[in-house]
């Protein structure tokens, strides 16, 4: 039989792992404690006190008051509610809204929907490091904007955008400003306030909580239309059971990544920059995608030349040894385009279609980095050859 490769993990932006931590505190409410906290009986007390406490926690990472969050089932249903239900909430506004161009597809594909009923949509280009230009952005301002959504940072490429700066100029316009912090929440440091931010999406999968449970946070003041219609949960905003568990883990998870930032970035980033490095330095053609130093910690991007047909083969031959990443490349048997990110940022498409995603966490190691781009280098070579 043949020895199967040890696994290495370095795809922590589709998912990270579930924190002990986490997992212990959510322990209790999948056992003993399984009232549902809309109940009015003893049972439903400890649930709806649970909840409470991490509604809390999440908005102290936030320096936002608890009746500001909202909990939903990820990041994918928190995009769509901000855009559909925000674009309709802002009175004496019109129905243009404004997207960056590399918005994750839960923002894309909203925003298509919306063109399709009625509203006018504008995809802001963004330039070669994927930044959004405040001056682009101030034109394409009309007086009938309702709304601005850019993401607080790329998940393909991991740009981190100039959110304080575009929250001041949504401010002055009177327009809201949601933000996609879906890969930032947990992974660098958000202020609300600070950074005038009037509605943001997370999910607590990416920073070590579980899967299919997020937030939508909702400045004070903004009405928005209730997507999920039925029950009363959530003061009335968001019906559907209330996933306690859920809610719980993310919660302890929330506190603890938040908690922890400035120790874990400096450790990630220096496995980061270490990556870059070596594959910079050691393959020739290499071009990396994002912002040099304006990135997250664990993001690692990087199209090659000279692949073109074969490059979804990199991520094939790498999971062939071991390894976990993902590709910016749309590797299906129905589309052999590049990702919408990478063609937006100008890479030739002969290189787009050979985009590797490498992203990092606090598990990681320096070994594990160095092995990766030792198989990195070996896969590209050999498509080369072929």
């Amino acid at each position: 039989m043949t020895d199967i490769p040890p696994q290495i993990f370095l795809d922590n932006a589709s998912t990270t792992r579930l924190r002990k931590e986490a997992l212990d505190a959510m322990m209790p409410y999948l056992t003993e404690s399984y009232g549902n906290p809309s109940s009015s009986h003893k049972m439903a007390k400890g649930p709806r006190e649970a909840v409470k406490e991490a509604r809390k926690k999440i908005a102290d990472c936030l320096n936002a008051s608890s009746s500001e969050i909202f909990f939903t089932s990820g990041g994918t249903e928190s995009d769509n509610w901000a855009l559909k239900s925000g674009a309709v909430s802002n009175p004496g506004k019109g129905r243009h809204v404004i997207v960056s161009a590399i918005e994750h597809h839960a923002i894309i594909e909203s925003a298509k929907w919306m063109e399709r009923n009625g509203f006018d949509v504008t995809f802001l280009p963004v330039d070669e490091f994927g930044l959004v230009d405040l001056k682009t952005l101030e034109s394409a301002i009309r007086e009938d904007t309702a709304l601005v959504s850019v993401m607080t940072a790329n998940n393909e490429i991991g740009t981190i955008e100039p959110i304080k700066e575009i929250g001041a100029l949504c401010k002055e316009k009177g327009i809201l400003f949601h933000t996609d912090a879906v890969q930032a929440f947990g992974h660098i440091h958000l202020d609300v306030k600070e950074m005038n931010i009037d509605m943001l999406s997370a999910s607590g999968h990416k920073f070590g909580g579980p899967k299919g449970v997020g937030f939508l946070y909702v400045r004070k003041g903004i009405k928005l239309e209730p997507f999920m219609h039925g029950g009363a949960q959530e003061n009335g905003e968001r019906a559907g059971t209330t996933n306690v568990p859920g809610i719980v883990g993310m919660g302890v998870a929330a506190e603890l990544s938040v908690a922890e930032i400035d120790e874990d970035t400096e450790y990630i980033q220096k496995l980061r920059d270490h990556c870059i490095q070596r594959i910079s330095s050691e393959i020739e053609g290499a071009k990396l995608n994002g912002h040099p130093t304006q990135r997250l910690p664990g993001n690692v991007n990087f199209s090659f030349s000279g692949i073109g047909a074969m490059a979804c083969g990199i991520p094939m031959l790498m999971n062939g040894n071991g390894m976990c990443v993902s590709t910016g490349s749309a590797c299906a048997a129905s589309s052999t385009e590049p990702s919408h990110v990478i063609m937006a940022i100008g890479v030739p498409k002969e290189m787009g279609n050979s985009t590797i995603r490498v992203t990092i966490s606090r598990e990681n190691t320096v070994e594990e980095i160095d092995r990766a781009v030792d198989v990195i280098k070996e896969s590209v070579a050999r498509l080369r050859a072929l």
